[in-house]
């Protein structure tokens, strides 16, 4: 055998149990590693942050403005940061900020993996729920909120006659939607599931669309009654106005916030000195009355000017 046979010979057998693979052998499965989360000194240091949200209710309008684009655009400026919005939707939401990916069973929740982080802090009109708490640490409330039924103007059904106690309010409003169809979506603050709503005898309807097109879905007939929360039955009311009207409410008082991972300690910090800030000099006031004028009407107190958050 020539030398350079020889040799040739001799790389390919070297080179063959480097790359065969026995039948028996499982592919190597990539791993998902989830990308550093930022405090406050690591954003800085990028010189961005980035603003988890996705157009609701007039949080985020989604034409570059909304109650929450607007405040956390006024932080960055403080912070010295710029200011970029990152679109999310309502099942990846808190993967997107912790980089955990998880089940939920009511209010139990179990860690499954890790997933890209892309954003710094959620803000659009974030309903403060136990299991949400047990992913994220939310700030003070920004916003007040509860679960309203809804009903189309035209619908025979009539708003309740107030009793003078919410308790009683409730009740009364949930025996409306006994062998009704009713508008829920779940996953969400209007998951059928937290109001026990089949429970109280309504024939569910999971609306798998966007929470702001629950409204025009009940105007179009997809359900009789529909619940929504304060701020997009407010928003209802303006857009289409006369056409739907408030039966009663369904839930306490709940509570909107901007949420943060659990380890950036500081840069929660900072937003919640800022937006104390800006509901003592009347800021955070002037944004409500753009976005939402007729929350007055129903949360007298939670707005008083230079209050601290409820």
């Amino acid at each position: 055998m020539r030398p350079m046979m020889i040799l040739l010979l001799a790389i390919v057998l070297i080179a063959a149990p480097a790359t065969a693979q026995t039948a028996d052998q499982a592919p190597i499965q990539p791993t998902v590693k989830a990308t550093p989360r930022h405090d406050l000194p690591e954003i800085k240091a990028a010189g961005k942050l980035r603003h988890l949200g996705l157009p609701y209710a007039n949080f985020v309008t989604g034409a570059g403005d909304g109650l929450d684009v607007d405040l956390v655009r006024m932080f960055c400026r403080e912070i010295g940061v710029t200011y970029e919005y990152v679109e999310t939707d309502w099942n990846r939401t808190y993967s997107d900020l912790t980089g955990l990916t998880f089940t939920r069973a009511g209010n139990e929740v179990t860690i499954t993996g890790a997933t890209e982080v892309r954003g710094d802090m959620i803000a659009h009109g974030m309903t403060v729920l136990p299991w949400r708490q047990k992913l994220v640490n939310f700030a003070e409330p920004m916003f007040p909120t509860q679960i309203w039924l809804i009903a189309p103007a035209t619908s025979h059904t009539v708003p309740i006659t107030p009793t003078g106690t919410l308790a009683g309010d409730i009740a009364l409003t949930f025996k409306l939607i006994n062998g009704v169809s009713v508008l829920a979506k779940p996953n969400t603050c209007l998951d059928p599931k937290l109001y026990d709503l089949s429970g109280h005898g309504a024939k569910v309807v999971n609306y798998e669309g966007s929470l702001n097109h629950m409204a025009p879905n009940l105007l179009g007939g997809m359900a009789e009654l529909t619940i929504l929360d304060v701020p997009d039955a407010l928003v209802a009311l303006r857009r289409w106005q006369g056409k739907v009207k408030i039966l009663g409410p369904l839930s306490e008082p709940q509570y909107m916030a901007a949420a943060f991972p659990k380890d950036s300690p500081k840069l929660e910090a900072a937003f919640a000195a800022f937006l104390a800030r800006c509901r003592a000099d009347g800021t955070y006031e002037n944004l409500v009355r753009k976005y939402y004028p007729g929350v007055w009407t129903y949360f007298p107190d939670f707005f008083q000017k230079g209050a601290s958050a409820q």
